[in-house]
């Protein structure tokens, strides 16, 4: 599903957020590896959407949909190659990465489910924590 398109940088397809949009309303999954605190507040407003932490991919990695399209997430595409050249390792074929993360597609406004009442607050990232004020 991902031959000729993207961007590919060394054995990684990368895909911007429009494209991944695009790819996930013709079938691929997305694999959201972010934790759950960062989670909570914005997620990706797609239908096949797969959230696990890179330690639960690595541990059960034979669950996740092998004969689908699969891309894979975090905040900034940082992680999320490190996941993608781990389940090559394992096997999978059809894999490509989100460049920029959740960062990028928030930034292009693409579809996200947002709860206010978890949005992280503080003045530094050791302060930062969920928002319990709002409504």
């Amino acid at each position: 599903m991902f031959k000729n398109k993207g961007n590919q940088i060394g054995v990684i397809k990368n895909f911007s957020p429009k494209e991944v949009y695009e790819e996930c309303c013709s079938g691929a999954w997305l694999l959201d590896l972010r934790r759950s605190n960062e989670i909570n507040y914005k997620s990706f407003d797609v239908e096949n959407l797969i959230i696990a932490r890179p330690e639960e991919v690595k541990e059960n990695f034979e669950d996740l949909p092998k004969e689908k399209p699969l891309i894979v997430a975090d905040n900034a595409g940082i992680r999320s190659k490190q996941i993608i050249e781990f389940l090559q390792e394992k096997g999978f074929t059809n894999l490509a990465n989100l460049s920029g993360g959740m960062f990028e597609w928030d930034k292009d406004n693409l579809p996200l489910r947002i709860n206010n009442r978890e949005q992280l607050n503080g003045s530094c990232l050791c302060a930062l924590r969920p928002n319990k004020t709002r409504k």
